[in-house]
Parts: structure tokens; sequence; C-alpha cells
């Protein structure tokens, strides 16, 4: 797989460069997001959004720095603004160049000046450094640095007032401002002393997100500025712009603290490198020990079922087992009887909790089962019972073994609303909640019998047969496949990815000859080169490809829009049924992908696409489950492909043992498991 590039001569073109964004990250809640060309689309764009509490709301603090560039009196402009549906200045004609890895990179030629532009985004600290050098200038040169400030939520957008504080304080190497109370100070400094910072508090009115207008939403915004700094650079002079919410003691730090932090990037340089730089950012460490997982950037925060289902794929297969448990210890340690808290809660998402299962049975392969079952044992039983006992009238365990999930709003993970009512209504036995709480029980049953829990295993060894004797009984249509949910007045037979997840998990009720059925269905009906539509276009409800208004957006992503996350249960059950002969599919899943790294968020993956050709990408610009998916599909492939034979060598006949050692070996045994009475 290709590495990322972009075409230079396409940089120019607004519609090419407007389309592509970049995102970085402190690890801590914050972020850097805006065009590959410095041009803010979206009200969710910044140079510093980040937490300012220990809240998970995020403030955009700094939007943007304007650079211009002087020379003979003349002044070049090199930012790119909106303005009424217009551009001015028009910066973007000057860039020449553009570069995702180690860090981003825009070069700029003004005349015979040669600038570049790398920002850098420092982990675990509030703080993003510019470094600026100029490459090549033949005359006397000047740049001006205009900071645009807006100290406003990310989901608000800032207005001209009276309140704000548009003044600039003076401190060593630069100065602090902060607009309004209840906000830290933001320290801008240079670390160049002869730098000079000129006040000249001002309004900037109605810069235009176009990206929010076209979601239907309000996009325009007033920003103030406290003034510019302004020096003199040399020929092959580097000067680094920092801004944080710690003070920086002298321009020596500033330049160290650049220096060590860019020397620890990584090069993201093809198709897995840059997925696995991209799930790195999406584990963040809050204060209080606390590890939680954004859902999607730029707008969704940690929600706990996105997070059971990202987690395997962006931590454990990159070995990093601490940060999966340390997850895992923040939302257990928030539970209260047997329910996780906020977007967790059964009584709020009905299978969020079952996804828990999903994640431990991933772990255990890293940490064993004794210590798996000692950490979380407890929470498991408890998260069952809980169930039993029924998350009030809304979401219970029924005699039948199935599991009811019914209100007023929508529980499941296909729970859009629109215009007040249920873009889809699955009141009743949802298929994959189904799926998943037998994957649950048969789970913990068989880890109470390896550690002698007799206790439970008498209590609960009984469920299992309950629960899929009533599923194939109530769920298995005479056409071949699953359906999507029943109540007491409606078997639901919608083609939907919701079935692939009950073929797709360790322990499935169905054996191999209907697996093999629902995934026929599912490929012929759903897969796309994008992931799995969310409903079968041969259904009147399908919606294909459509506008980028939030309703229209709304009522496709859940009756037609293609999503990553749930091509790694079909992915999982297809090499559970073939082993290593689907793994030259499974590369083709992973290669239709390859192109996406460039194509919205640079190095990431978005959370859908449009369901026909070309496959739009849609919703979050950088999603967990779809880079956890992707990377879990690739870890999938490495275990299942063949090995290699060593290689013999030409001087002599190979040896009896060397023909064994290379002999063909097995092939893998079928991951899934099923529990007997």
């Amino acid at each position: 797989m290709s590495g990322l590039t972009f075409d230079k001569r396409e940089l120019g073109n607004l519609e090419y460069s407007l389309d592509r964004e970049m995102l970085a990250t402190d690890r801590r809640g914050g972020y850097m997001s805006t065009t590959i060309v410095g041009c803010n689309t979206r009200k969710y764009h910044g140079l510093m959004v980040a937490p300012i509490d220990q809240s998970d709301r995020t403030y955009v603090l700094l939007s943007s720095l304007d650079e211009t560039v002087i020379q003979h009196d003349q002044s070049f402009n090199l930012a790119l603004h909106r303005f009424n549906g217009t551009y001015e200045p028009r910066g973007h004609k000057y860039i020449t160049d553009f570069e995702y890895t180690p860090t981003p990179t825009i070069t700029y030629r003004v005349g015979g000046v040669i600038l570049r532009k790398e920002l850098l985004w420092i982990h675990k600290r509030t703080q993003l450094m510019i470094r600026y050098t100029l490459v090549d200038a033949h005359s006397e040169t000047t740049l001006r640095l205009r900071p645009l400030l807006a100290f406003r939520d990310k989901h608000a957008l800032s207005k001209a007032n009276m309140e704000a504080d548009g003044r600039a304080y003076p401190i060593p190497y630069g100065v602090k401002c902060k607009l309004y109370d209840g906000f830290p100070w933001l320290y801008m400094q240079l670390n160049k002393e002869d730098a000079e910072f000129v006040p000249a508090p001002d309004w900037y009115y109605n810069f235009e997100y176009h990206k929010e207008l076209a979601r239907g939403y309000e996009g325009h915004e007033d920003l103030l500025t406290s003034g510019y700094f302004e020096f003199k650079i040399k020929k092959g002079e580097s000067v680094i712009f920092s801004a944080a919410t710690d003070l920086m003691a002298s321009p020596e730090t500033i330049s160290a603290v650049y220096e060590a932090s860019i020397a620890r990037r990584t090069h993201k340089i093809d198709f897995l490198s840059c997925l696995r730089h991209s799930a790195r950012q999406f584990v963040i460490r809050r204060p209080e020990n606390r590890t939680e997982v954004i859902a999607g950037y730029p707008w969704f925060g940690p929600l706990t079922r996105d997070t059971f289902i990202a987690l395997p794929g962006l931590t454990l297969t990159q070995g990093y087992k601490e940060d999966c448990m340390d997850a895992l210890d923040t939302l257990v340690g928030d539970m209260q009887d047997g329910d996780f808290a906020g977007s967790g809660s059964a009584r709020v998402a009905a299978d969020a909790p079952l996804w828990f299962f999903f994640t431990l049975q991933n772990l255990e392969k890293h940490i064993g089962a004794k210590e798996l079952w000692a950490k979380y044992g407890e929470a498991m039983k408890s998260v069952l019972e809980a169930y039993r006992r029924g998350h009030g009238e809304e979401v219970k365990l029924h005699d039948n073994g199935l599991i009811w999930a019914a209100a007023e709003r929508p529980l499941t993970w296909m729970g859009t609303i629109v215009d007040g009512n249920a873009v889809t209504p699955r009141r009743g036995y949802p298929v994959e909640l189904q799926a998943l709480w037998y994957n649950a029980v048969s789970y913990t049953l068989a880890l109470a019998k390896k550690q002698g829990d007799k206790a439970f295993v008498a209590e609960w060894k009984d469920m299992p047969e309950r629960t899929k004797s009533s599923f194939l009984s109530r769920f298995w249509l005479s056409e071949g496949y699953l359906a999507d949910y029943v109540n007491d007045d409606e078997i639901n037979k919608f083609i939907r990815p919701n079935m692939v997840v009950a073929v797709g998990l360790d322990y499935t009720m169905l054996d191999e000859e209907k697996s093999v059925r629902v995934l026929q269905t599912a490929k012929e009906h759903l897969l796309t080169p994008r992931g799995l539509r969310t409903l079968s276009p041969r259904n009147i409800l399908y919606k294909s490809n459509y506008n980028e208004d939030q309703r229209s957006q709304d009522l496709a992503s859940r009756n037609g829009s293609a999503w990553v996350a749930p091509l790694l249960f079909y992915v999982k059950a297809c090499f559970a049924i073939s082993g290593e002969k689907y793994v030259s599919d499974a590369r083709a899943i992973l290669d239709n992908f390859d192109a996406e790294l460039q194509t919205k968020c640079v190095g990431s993956i978005s959370e859908r696409f449009e369901g026909d050709p070309p496959h739009n990408p849609r919703g979050s610009v950088s999603h967990a489950t779809s880079v956890a998916g992707l990377l879990h599909i690739n870890e999938l492939i490495d275990s299942f492909e063949p090995k290699k034979p060593a290689r013999k060598s030409s001087a002599k006949k190979a040896t009896k043992a060397e023909e064994v050692a290379t002999e063909e070996k097995p092939k893998r045994k079928c991951v899934r498991k099923s529990v007997k009475k």
C-alpha cells in the first residue's frame, strides 16, 4: 500500500484542498484541525481546541494565525478565509507544497521568498508550536503573525461583544490573552528575542464556515485579534511561535521543546503507519487517572459503546495492553449496580454493556484468562445479573432467554432521530443484542469454569441453550438470513448489517451452514468497497448518495450509508469459515481504503460513506471504530496468512530435518466457539 502523496498542482485548487483536512492531538483531549491550506471550513476547526476543565467539553482558543510576508514595503498575506461566499485574502495561491509527515508542513513561494511552515502539537501539553523557516530570500524580509482568537465552546460560534477583553498583556518574549473569565490564559511567545508585539485589538467579522452552512447550521463567526507579532527573518533562519496554556521560561526552552517533540514523531509513510498513528490520537489521558477514547473527530467525545468496539483495534493491535486496561478501568470504576455510566448505560444504549465482553475476549489473548478473571470477573458477572434483573421495563431479560429493548427513544446503535421520529425503529428483540448477550454469557461461563467459579456456572449454565433455542426459532428466516428485530407483532426482514454481528462474535448461535448463508446475503446486498451498507439497496427505504445537510445525512446514515465498523465482524466470520483461504479477499478489503487516507482527513478514515459509488465520505472525518476495525482486520490477516518457508541453501541438498521444517503447516482451526449443555 502506498504512502501519502498530494498533487502539488492541485493545492491552489480550492475544490481539491478545502475538502482535505488535517488533525493533530495532544493526547489529553485537545487538538488542532483545519484544511491542508489552513482555511477553516468548520466551526470545529482551530489551531488550538482544548479542554479547559475536567469535563468532556472542548473550546476553540486560537482559531487561526495569519502570516504576512513583507518585502520592499509590500505585504503578501498568506492567509485564506471565506467571507460571504468569497475568499479574502487568497494566500493559497502562494502554496507550492504540503507534506504530512513527520508533522504537517506547508511551503509558500512569494516572488523570490520561500517560506516553510511546520505545525506541531505537543503531546501531553496544551501547546501548539509553529516553526517558520525562511528557505530563500534575496532581500530583507519581515514576517508578521496575527493571532485570531475565539475562546468559545467548539459547538458554538463567537460573536462580537463588549465583554471580551481584547488586551494583550506583556510576558517574556510575547504576550498573554484571556478573552473571558473562566478560561485559562493563552501564552503566545516566540523564540526570537528582538520580535515586537504591536497591540491592535479589533474584531474581524463574518468568517464563513461553508461546511456548517451545508449541514444546515449557522456558519458565521466574529474573531478578535489583540494585535500582531512582527520581526525580521534572515535566509536560513527558523523562528518558532508557541501558543500554550503554560508560560515558557525562555527562547531556549521553546526551541528545546520543539526539537525534542519533533524527534519523537513517527513517520506516516504507508497505510498501516498512518492508521496506527491515527489510532493513538483517539486514546486520551485526563486528570484523576482517567483514560478515555474519543469516538470521532472533530465533534464527538467519549462514547462507551464505541470505546468497547474500538479498544482492541486501537490498542491491542499495537501491543498497548496497558492503555486498553486503563480505559476499561475508567469505565468499570464508574459502574453502579452492574451498569455503566452515561452513554454506556443500558437504559441509554441497550447493547453497550455487552460490548464490554468483546473487548475482554481480545484482551485475554494478551494477559491470560487468570488475570482477566481476577481483574474483571466480578464486573462481568454484575453486568449479566443487571440484565437479568432488568434496567427498568425498557431493557430486560425475558424468560425465553432473549433481551427485550423498547423505549420512547431508540436504544440500539441505529438510534438516529429525525423530525422527532426514529429513523430505524427497532422495538423488541434486536438481532445484535441477542448475539451479544449469548456471546457474553457463554464467554463468562467459559472463564468461570476455568477459574473454578462453580456457583456461577451452576446458576447460569442453562442460559446459552435457552437463548439459542429462542433465537433460532424467532430470527431464522426461510429466505436464508436473520431478521433484524422481532416483537409481538412483527418479524422485520430488512437486510441490515446487524445480523453480521451474530456470525462474527467468538460465540455464535448459528451453525456453519447458516453462517455461510448470512454472509452470502450480506455480500450480495450490503458489501461495498467502503464497508457494509446499513440497508439493502433493494429496500424502498434505501438512501444512497445524498446532500450534505444534516437531515439528509441522518436519514441515510442508518438506511443505506456504508459503515466501516461492521466490516470487522464480516471478515472475522469469513476467516472462521474459510481460514487462510480468505486472506487475499481480506487484503483486498483493506486495499480499498488506501486512497481514503488522503481524501478527507489526512491519514485517517471517516465514520461512514455513501452507499453508492463513488462512496463519498460522511460523518466525523476521523472515527475510532473505523480506524480500529481496519487495524483489527489487518491483525486477523497476519494471524491467518501462510508462513513463508525458510530459504534453503543452494550450496547443498536440504536435509530431512530441513524438509520437515519447511512442510506446509496445518491450517489454523476455526476460531468459532460453541457452548454445549
